[in-house]
This record gives structure tokens, C-alpha cells and sequence, in this order.
């Protein structure tokens, strides 16, 4: 491990006692709470981390509030910047109006409405917001440019010592009000900071836990980077995640997370769907999409606990635009099986509807979508119908009654071009 780019690690719970004084009074002590569902569906001890409840809503506030409060005041005087899928952006806004330093916060267009106006109200006449750009990546590009023209310090959102040590004191946390060592802590992780963070902790303080670390399956860099063994940047991403959603992972993260012994997995965007509506439904809780990914991990069986076990999810972000719901919904359909998509070639003659509802449909099958996707053919059209099943289970016997309609009737895979283009409009 270098340590040009990582402190020597004998530092580390000194820095993460210092941050814990500084924290005290600013971020909230979060409660961890148990949580019947999982534990009913799991068998094991299920307990919940709430940084939901956060200032910000978002463990971020650590990390950004540890990191400007140890600036001295030439530095403070030059004003900070960040960049932010929202999150760390609101931490950021909310350290330099309690701290009286001036501040500049970059975010994408992916941005929810709901964290760019958080931000606004946190940062308040202290932060200038800037949309730049499409990724978060794009984002920290402009900010690092600001800050090179400006002299402003730049503020990570997960990739500098002083980040990684504000989250640990999460895991400080949690060790201390549970009062015993959890079997299993299951944490998010996008860029690597809280991750690192924790898992350095944990690894001192108690070895024995298994730790894992979820990533959106659209976004898995840093398992890229431990394949690859170093920070590698991904091709391409699904932003949905927002929060998560980081193309390459952290310098100083990396060599963190690979020594803490974590394990990583990848949740497919459409089971965090699912588990933010059954946290909505069941539990009352809004989660976004980054935050729901560690007990998406749970339901989905991407992660497998014993019975009796005591496993700790953090719950780490509830920053949802409501406008998103309907996508939520929506990608929670097709990961469960129920909603499909289908380009059917319609003769222009009188009937044709009626034969596709009265031959491929069945009793409990619904059309919540019927489009026209081309009309410069007289005697066919093409229409994009989606339909709703009753049953993942009765997919098999819709299958066969497209394949032995007359209509030529294409089943549209999710993961296909065409699917993103006609389905997600290009997305």
C-alpha cells in the first residue's frame, strides 16, 4: 500500500476518535433499530442502521463535515468545492453554513429535484449549486477545474483520508449501541468511502465480523478494480443507483476496501427497486435507491445469513424524488417477471386487436401500454404494448401463444438495445 496515497494505518483510530469529538453535536446519532421483516425472512437478527434519519438524510455529512472542519482559516478563506450525485453535495452545503465557509457544489443532470433543493436549503447564501454535466463523473471533472482556477480546497465524496475516516465513525456507532459484535455488516458502496472507512474500523475493533459491500449491478466498480487490481474506469453505467453510480473507484478507497477482507456483490437495479417499495409499504420508510441497496442484498439472496445471526444493514440514504416512484415501479415489475414488453406487427384490417386479445392474452393478463412505433406501412403497424402478468409463473404459456399466433409478435429482452431505446427512450 502506498503511502503517498493512504496515511499509515496506525493513524487510523486516532483520526477516527478526533472525529468522532468533531462530529459531536453535528451529525446525529443515528438509531439502529430491529427490523421484523428481514428478520422473519432471513432468520437471523436483522438490525438497521438509520443514516436516513441523518442531517441530510445521508451518512455523507460525516465525511464532508470532518473534512472541512480541520481546514485552517487561509483555507477556509479560499472557500471549498465538491462534486455530488446529491448526497455528499448536501453534506458539503450544510459543513460550510455551520462552519461560515464558502462553498461550490457540482452535480449532474441525473440529479433528483429533491437533493439539488436540499442542497439549497442546507448550503443556504454559504453554496453555489452547478449542474454540470451528465455522470458524476462529469461533475467532479468541472469541480476539480474550479478548484485548480479558484484555490479552493476540493471536498471528495469519498476519495481523501479524511472522508474515509469521518464514515468510520458509523461503525463506532454501531458497535457501540448493539454493545456486542455483529455476525455480518452489509453496507452500500459506490466510490469506496464508507466502506473503507467502516471496514478499517471493523477490522481492528472486531475481526471476526463478515463484512459485506453491495454495488447497483450497473455500476460495479469496484469490483472491477479488485479484479482488475487497481481502480479501473467502467465503459459505461446505469446512474439510476444515482448515489452509487461511480465509474471508477477511489485511490485511496481501493487498497482500504481490498485489505478490509469485505466481501462484494451486486444487486440488479430492479430487486433495489422492489426493496424500496416493501421498506415504503411495510416499514414507512422513504429510502432512495443507494440507500435500500444493503437490505436489497438481504431480500433478494444476494447475501445469505445464518439463522440466529446478527446482521447490521445500513440504511444509508432517503433522499427520493417522488417523481421517481412511477420508474421504480416500473423496474420493480420487470425484475419480478410481471411486466413484459412486446413489438406486435398488427395487419391493417378490421379484428386484429380483437384476435391478439382473444389468442394471446390470458384471463389474468393486462395491457398497460399500447403504442404505435410506426405507421408508414399501410397494410402493417407496429405497436409497443406492454402487458402485466398475474403471475411470473403464467410467462411460459403467454410465450407460446405469441409463438403460434399468425401475428409476428417480438418479446422484448430487457437488456437489449431495442428494449432501452423504445422501453427507457433511449436510456
Amino acid at each position: 500500500m502506498s503511502t503517498a496515497v493512504v496515511p499509515e494505518l496506525d493513524r487510523f483510530p486516532a483520526d477516527v476518535r478526533d472525529a468522532v469529538g468533531r462530529l459531536a453535536g453535528i451529525a446525529e446519532r443515528t438509531p439502529l433499530q430491529r427490523n421484523e421483516r428481514l428478520s422473519a425472512l432471513t432468520g437471523a437478527d436483522v438490525w438497521l442502521k438509520r443514516e436516513d434519519l441523518q442531517v441530510g438524510r445521508s451518512y455523507k455529512v460525516r465525511g464532508a463535515y470532518n473534512t472541512i472542519s480541520r481546514l485552517d482559516d487561509a483555507a477556509r478563506a479560499a472557500g471549498v468545492v465538491c462534486a455530488s450525485a446529491g448526497n455528499h453535495g448536501q453534506g458539503v452545503a450544510y459543513a460550510c453554513r455551520a462552519l461560515g465557509v464558502r462553498g461550490a457544489v457540482f452535480v449532474p443532470g441525473t440529479t433528483p429535484r429533491q437533493k439539488r433543493a436540499r442542497i439549497r436549503a442546507l448550503g443556504g447564501d454559504m453554496v453555489e449549486l452547478v449542474v454540470a454535466g451528465d455522470t458524476y463523473d462529469d461533475a467532479a471533472a468541472a469541480a476539480k477545474a474550479r478548484a485548480a482556477a479558484t484555490g479552493a480546497t476540493l471536498v471528495p465524496a469519498f476519495d481523501a483520508w479524511p472522508v474515509v475516516v469521518g464514515q468510520a465513525t458509523v461503525a463506532v456507532e454501531v458497535l457501540e449501541q448493539l454493545g456486542r459484535a455483529p455476525d455480518v455488516v452489509v453496507l452500500p458502496l459506490g466510490g469506496g468511502g464508507l466502506l473503507a472507512g467502516c471496514g478499517t474500523w471493523l477490522r481492528q475493533a472486531s475481526p471476526a465480523t463478515r463484512l459485506v459491500g453491495v454495488e447497483p449491478a450497473g455500476a460495479a466498480g469496484m469490483a472491477a478494480a479488485l479484479a482488475a487490481g487497481h481502480p479501473v474506469e467502467l465503459p459505461t453505467i446505469d446512474t439510476f443507483v444515482d448515489g452509487a453510480a461511480v465509474r471508477r473507484a477511489g485511490d485511496v478507497t481501493f487498497p482500504l476496501v481490498r485489505d478490509s477482507g469485505a466481501e462484494l456483490v451486486a444487486v440488479p437495479e430492479g430487486q433495489v427497486c422492489t426493496e424500496m417499495l416493501e421498506l415504503y409499504q411495510v416499514e414507512g420508510i422513504i429510502a432512495e435507491p443507494a440507500g435500500a441497496l444493503a437490505t436489497a442484498a438481504l431480500t433478494g439472496g444476494t447475501v445469505r445469513v445464518e439463522p440466529g445471526q446478527t446482521v447490521v444493514c445500513l440504511l444509508s440514504g432517503g433522499n427520493n424524488d417522488v417523481s421517481r416512484y412511477a420508474e421504480v415501479v416500473e423496474r420493480s415489475l420487470v425484475h419480478q417477471g410481471l411486466k413484459h414488453y412486446f413489438l406486435v406487427e398488427f395487419p391493417q384490417e378490421p379484428g386484429a386487436l380483437r384476435r391478439f386479445l382473444d389468442d394471446v392474452l390470458g384471463p389474468d393478463d393486462d395491457i398497460v401500454l399500447f403504442e404505435y412505433v410506426k405507421r408508414d406501412n399501410r397494410e402493417t403497424g407496429a405497436a409497443l404494448t406492454g402487458i402485466e402478468l398475474g403471475s411470473a409463473d403464467s410467462l411460459p404459456g403467454l410465450l407460446a401463444r405469441t409463438a403460434a399466433s399468425p401475428l409476428r409478435i417480438q418479446h422484448l429482452d430487457p437488456d437489449s438495445p431495442a428494449y432501452r431505446y423504445l422501453v427507457r427512450g433511449g436510456a
